[in-house]
């Protein structure tokens, strides 16, 4: 009778599991970082090559950013369309040469439907200040999406994928980019590809050394030259995650690491060196997949729903800033389902089991949840940040010190569980020479995302 009782069980658990599509992995035990058994890779360590000085600038802050408008998207082109887009976004300052005179030089390089996750070249129209979007200036398709890695990444293969672009000119002009999905751990993510979208001569795809996909693998922006000198010689790229849950930390991780020589790429699968921790929320445990945190570790008011989708390294003179931008979890934050059905992580090893029933549709995804959420633009000051490169500083230690609320900028700041609108926002891009910011609101133009505009303060 017992052995019934518990093969019943271990059927039910198998069932609720299958049920869910965030695929019902429990979020890991917290964990004592101060294990004397456990084997850490330093998150501040001093590199062993000389640096230059820490640029000395003031902080930009959310007040300096002035509020342009939007503008919408294409209809599809290629192999895909703008529908549920929102991942990595990147400006491409020798783009569109003709558009200069409306005030909005260059292009964008953007991820389209995530189902396909290929890429788009699309102009930048002057945005505008409207609650009609049909009122709005729409980009024009400039390159047709296609897939940038060739083949190497594919997005229906995997499972809630994630994916970042970034233009970097030096030292020949590139679209680095890196992929990853919800469960993974040491897997190749990063790569190059060129500009011409048809022939992309892609390179890759490598292996961040020594930490896990948790935290490497979805925004991804260029550091500015005089700040990726305080940190490491040569061009700089920072590259980093956070995953939902406690698996990456507890708040954004982010890591500057040199592409390879251009000239004599590394083959496929082997690993980047030199990565160099900016921001890690807990510490890497040897060849673990998630990161060993705890509460002391953790950014302020960090919540396991938070998500922080898109990130760029602000400059203007002699003004600086890190930002992220993501759907803020606020209230209660919990684990189970959106209508606030709790699912005890140890829920199935009891007996009989204490789990409860799934939900009906749309509040059948299992994950983190929260009483509510906000689109923010969180800001940190780069001189934390190399500081925790130079070793002065803990990974943890730097802090949120302003933010932006964006929802009273968008269009529909409200998620729809039953049209998997679970992010507010997405990625972010950069123009440096002008000062633009360029943000992704998901699925506000139907399914269409829309690019909002801010311009810093001169």
């Amino acid at each position: 009778m017992r052995m019934r009782s518990l093969l019943i069980c271990f059927v039910l658990f198998i069932f609720l599991t299958s049920c869910s599509p965030s695929l019902g992995i429990e979020e890991p035990a917290e964990q004592d970082p101060s294990n004397e058994q456990m084997v850490v890779i330093p998150t501040s360590s001093h590199p062993d090559y000389e640096v230059g000085d820490v640029p000395s600038t003031q902080l930009i802050h959310a007040q300096d950013l002035i509020y342009r408008g939007y503008f919408r998207l294409p209809e599809g082109s290629g192999a895909s369309d703008w529908d549920y887009s929102g991942h990595g976004l990147t400006h491409f300052p020798g783009g569109d040469p003709g558009g200069d005179s409306d005030g909005y030089p260059g292009s964008l390089f953007g991820f389209g439907h995530d189902h396909q996750l290929y890429v788009s070249e699309i102009s930048i129209p002057a945005p505008m200040i409207t609650n009609d979007p049909g009122a709005a200036n729409i980009a024009v398709t400039i390159q047709p999406f296609s897939d940038l890695t060739d083949g190497i990444f594919r997005a229906e293969e995997m499972v809630i994928p994630r994916a970042g672009i970034a233009y970097l000119a030096h030292p020949q002009p590139r679209l680095h980019f890196t992929f990853g999905q919800h469960i993974q751990d040491f897997e190749e993510s990063h790569g190059w590809a060129g500009l011409n979208l048809d022939r992309p001569e892609v390179q890759g795809p490598w292996v961040f050394d020594g930490y896990t996909n948790y935290v490497s693998n979805d925004y991804l922006f260029e550091i500015p030259p005089d700040w990726a000198q305080a940190i490491a010689p040569g061009s700089l790229l920072a590259s980093g995650r956070a995953r939902e849950g406690l698996w990456s930390g507890r708040g954004p991780g982010l890591f500057a690491y040199r592409p390879p020589d251009l000239d004599s790429p590394p083959p496929a699968g082997s690993v980047l060196q030199d990565v160099i921790p900016l921001l890690l929320y807990g510490e890497q445990s040897t060849g673990q997949p998630d990161i060993i945190s705890s509460p002391a570790q953790a950014v302020i008011d960090y919540k396991e729903a938070d998500h922080w989708w898109g990130g760029a390294w602000l400059t203007d003179n002699d003004r600086a800033a890190v930002v992220f931008a993501g759907t803020k979890a606020l209230g209660d934050a919990w684990y189970g389902f959106a209508n606030g059905v709790v699912w005890e992580h140890d829920c199935a090893e009891d007996n009989p089991s204490t789990c409860p029933d799934v939900p009906d549709w749309p509040y059948d995804d299992r994950g983190f949840w929260a009483d509510s959420y906000q689109a923010q633009l969180i800001f940190y000051d780069p001189a934390e940040l190399a500081a925790v490169a130079r070793g002065e500083l803990d990974s943890w230690e730097p802090q949120i010190y302003d933010t932006l609320v964006l929802d009273e900028y968008l269009l529909d700041p409200t998620l729809n569980y039953g049209d998997y609108k679970r992010d507010l926002v997405g990625a972010v891009a950069f123009d440096r020479e002008n000062g633009f910011l360029y943000l992704v609101e998901r699925m506000a133009d139907e399914y269409r995302s829309v690019i909002h505009v801010w311009e810093i303060s001169r």
